[in-house]
């Protein structure tokens, strides 16, 4: 049993953060991404392989196999341990080579469970990429349906929480730094919730591509072997299967375009994020939303007061760091010399980094959505009449057109551009315009608080509903 100490010195020693300073936030990637992940895997699909052989009515090399010898064949990857991930190593040590490490395993493993099955139909026709490109497409798609978009549905639940609840708080809106018309903050969060749910629509709809067809995808040693079987129909089956989409045109290695698709998909959630998070800092910035201090933190080394906004911060930087990854990927996997070579290996052993750092940006963000709060009274500071009138020239100008008279904008101009305006200017204003008494008397009553649109109703009719289980959302995401 290892002590928490060794656990320290363990992490002290890695070069990676995700291994090591970020361990805790990103130890469920080595079920997926590890190295005895992907032996698991292509064990997993080896063996597979080797039972839709034993079910094929044609391929006479193997007998039927029973219902509960199929299980124990299949308990070897459901229960495969490290030592089991050990011996694959020492095999690959002398192989030089991670998949006939895999077979030679898998051969031990059926002598032992029984010596009557034909250990040499283990990875019959395959090349290696046969049972690589599933693995990593079976990975994938675990991960992203198991791990990632819970997580990322979490994070949207908490803005969509926090859109509906803030929808109706007035602000100022803020284009090119400068003050603008007025929004409400919840209209400002509802859009990063609706831009976030449209790419989680996307990613629901992604598709994992799989192949086994041979050295070159043409099934030449299948042929070879075995003319009587349809190898086209049983690799179409066999990948299908495994709930993958079967690929029938490649070349040694499935193409890698649907990963290259998935990972530009992982690029625009970066993105929008990435701007959720930066908002998120600049409204703190702003004090429109303060941050509860925890127990022990501290903010500065030297200034007692500081309580900075690290999460956002934190989660800017490794959304960045991912999504460098995500594009480096996105445009090297899809290209091969020929008919295959190795560089896409190597590269694809850098999926769970990439991975990781957008675990550490969705757990930094859902950390500090947690400990905001709206502050209410400071956004109503720049909603004053006093300072902010000059707002409202958009609507004044925007009714004079509709009543027809000259000039309304270079007048609105002229009157409030570089100035600070209050209700008696634009009173004495309006007053000397020739509108009727409806118009005049509406934007006479008209403020900036006022003065938001049809943002509450935006909210309401288009930012996405959060599900029944995140009622509480409300009560954790902060109010003033």
């Amino acid at each position: 049993m290892t002590t928490k100490d060794d656990d320290i010195d363990l992490l002290l020693g890695e070069v990676s953060p995700i291994d090591g300073r970020y361990r805790r936030r990103t130890r469920k990637l080595a079920a997926y991404f590890s190295e005895a992940a992907l032996i698991r895997y292509r064990v997993r699909i080896e063996i597979e392989w080797y039972l839709s052989l034993t079910a094929h009515p044609k391929f006479d090399a193997l007998a039927p196999l029973a219902a509960a010898d199929a299980q124990r064949l299949r308990q070897v990857y459901e229960d495969f341990s490290i030592a089991d991930a050990r011996t694959v190593k020492k095999f690959e040590a002398e192989t030089n080579h991670d998949v006939k490490a895999v077979e030679y395993f898998l051969k031990q493993k059926l002598a032992a469970i029984d010596p009557a099955l034909p250990a040499e139909i283990v990875h019959f026709a395959c090349t290696s990429e046969d049972i690589s490109n599933l693995a990593w497409a079976l990975m994938l798609k675990e991960f992203v349906a198991r791990e990632l978009a819970p997580q990322l549905e979490a994070v949207l639940t908490t803005i969509a929480a926090m859109a509906r609840r803030f929808k109706a708080v007035a602000m100022i809106a803020r284009t090119h730094g400068q003050p603008a018309t007025p929004t409400t903050m919840g209209k400002e969060l509802a859009v990063f919730a609706a831009r976030l749910a449209r790419q989680l629509g996307h990613l629901a709809r992604q598709e994992y591509l799989g192949k086994l067809n041979g050295a070159v995808g043409n099934f030449n040693a299948h042929r070879a072997a075995c003319p009587e079987i349809d190898w086209i129909e049983h690799s179409r089956r066999f990948v299908e299967g495994l709930e993958l989409t079967w690929n029938p045109l490649t070349t040694q290695i499935e193409s890698h375009d649907f990963i290259a698709e998935l990972f530009h998909l992982m690029v625009q959630i970066d993105t929008v994020l990435l701007g959720f998070a930066r908002d998120l800092w600049g409204y703190i910035a702003l004090g429109y939303f303060r941050q509860r201090p925890v127990a022990g933190e501290v903010g500065s080394s030297t200034m007692p007061h500081k309580v900075n906004p690290i999460d956002f911060e934190n989660a800017e930087g490794n959304l960045g760091l991912a999504s460098a990854l995500f594009q480096h990927l996105a445009t090297k996997l899809p290209v091969s010399r020929w008919q295959r070579d190795l560089s896409d290996s190597t590269a694809m052993r850098s999926i769970g980094s990439a991975f990781g750092h957008l675990t550490i940006a969705l757990d930094s963000l859902a950390r500090g959505l947690s400990r905001v709060e709206l502050d209410e009274r400071r956004i109503g500071v720049d909603l004053d009449d006093a300072q902010a009138f000059e707002v409202i020239a958009e609507a004044i100008q925007t009714v004079m057109r509709r009543q027809r008279l000259e000039n309304p904008y270079e007048r609105l101009k002229e009157l409030t551009r570089g100035q600070t305006i209050d209700r008696a200017v634009l009173e004495k204003f309006v007053a000397s315009l020739p509108l009727d008494p409806a118009a005049r008397e509406a934007l006479r009553k008209l403020t900036p608080r006022g003065y938001v649109g049809l943002a509450e109703e935006l909210v309401e009719r288009f930012c996405p509903a959060p599900p029944d289980s995140a009622k509480d959302v409300n009560n954790r995401s902060g109010g003033g």
